[in-house]
């Protein structure tokens, strides 16, 4: 590269530069729509992913091998109801490879919006090596109830405390570790009369001998009415990609993302063409063709395009930060994959919004471009 088109390049960096600190309240104000954007689209969908493989993983961690629900129930066990005979349980458990069946009742509780179990704790306990205490002890009274570490820190629970569950008065008897299906677990007898199902439960967490396919084929056949998943496959299906549940809501979010993107950068640059009509003019004056013109006001957009994606990517984590520590029940996964693509959605939305204005501003007559004022 020669001296001149050193100075060439040169002279352009500086009039890119120039045209947006000129203006740096608009530019500014570009710059963060574009970062909403990415923020937008990042913690979306990084709520979504985060919550749902979280709930795979406490569904995981129960210790069953395979999850026996009513028909057409819904994978989401909170919108489950008690349908299920708590007596199918036992025949369950009279099959050959069955090793523990634990009836379990789930509830949703809207003012702590979390997720309550109605265990057979001696049943529920023995699926796995037990609950693991951080203080306290087991229920033993019908208005006792364990809750997990996480939402004892958000709520700021310790053993003895007073809480109401499903508009009933219970105390903490323990705190034990997260990852057991539940943030609260309490008495089944109790789940039942509170939520008038007698009898009645709403899945099975069944473990098997070790012949897991064998003993959920046995299953199959003894309820073939029934929705039974294995929990590897369970677990498998928990993620916010393969969900057809959240893929509308996902791509609405991101359509949304990029229609801001694309109105916002349309209106600046509309505007930003708008004001310099006579700048255009002088340029084709001096020889800039076409492309030229194009290529200037373009790369302004993917400058702002860029410098948004950095913003909005920084905020998204600081405020994944500080949900940690503030809100540690909400889970936030935030995927490499999700990063670039959330780059590459503002750099698509704002390089659609500026074509228009670009190609506008390139087909400006000189001659008419110097006269405007």
């Amino acid at each position: 590269m020669d001296a001149e088109q050193t100075e060439v390049y040169f002279s352009r960096f500086q009039m890119l530069w120039g045209n947006l600190l000129a203006r740096p309240l608009r530019s500014a104000l570009a710059v963060m729509a574009i970062a909403i954007q990415v923020i937008l689209v990042l913690m979306i969908v990084g709520l979504t992913s985060g919550v749902v493989s979280e709930w795979g993983k406490r569904v995981e961690g129960v210790g069953a091998d395979i999850l026996v629900q009513p028909p057409n129930s819904s994978i989401f066990f909170a919108l489950s109801s008690a349908v299920m005979q708590e007596s199918v349980g036992e025949t369950i458990a009279e099959l050959p490879g069955v090793d523990e069946v634990a009836p379990t009742l789930i509830l949703m509780d809207q003012k702590q919006f979390a997720v309550v179990y109605g265990i057979d704790y001696r049943r529920f306990n023995a699926l796995s090596q037990g609950f693991l205490y951080r203080e306290g002890r087991p229920f033993e009274g019908a208005d006792e109830a364990l809750a997990d570490d996480i939402v004892a820190q958000t709520k700021h629970l310790k053993t003895g405390d007073a809480i109401t569950l499903l508009n009933h008065n219970f105390r903490i008897s323990g705190i034990v570790a997260h990852g057991k299906g539940a943030r609260f677990f309490v008495p089944l007898r109790t789940a039942q009369d509170i939520a008038s199902a007698e009898k009645k439960v709403s899945m099975f967490y069944v473990r098997s001998k070790g012949d897991t396919a064998g003993t959920r084929a046995a299953i199959v056949k003894l309820l073939p009415k029934n929705s039974i998943r294995s929990t590897t496959e369970y677990v498998t299906l928990m993620n916010s990609s393969k969900l057809p549940e959240l893929k509308p809501f996902i791509r609405t979010m991101v359509g949304l993302g990029l229609v801001i993107s694309f109105l916002v950068v349309l209106l600046t640059m509309h505007t930003m063409v708008q004001e310099r009509t006579r700048e255009i003019g002088i340029l084709k004056a001096l020889g800039f063709a076409r492309f030229d013109i194009v290529r200037l006001l373009l790369t302004e957009t993917l400058v702002i395009a860029v410098s948004g994606s950095a913003l909005g990517i920084a905020i998204t984590f600081v405020a994944q930060a500080v949900l940690k520590q503030t809100s540690p029940s909400l889970m936030i996964l935030i995927s490499p994959g999700w990063v670039f693509s959330s780059i590459a959605l503002a750099l698509l939305g704002a390089s659609a919004g500026a074509v228009y204005p670009a190609m506008r501003a390139a087909g400006y007559d000189p001659v008419v471009a110097l006269a405007y004022e």
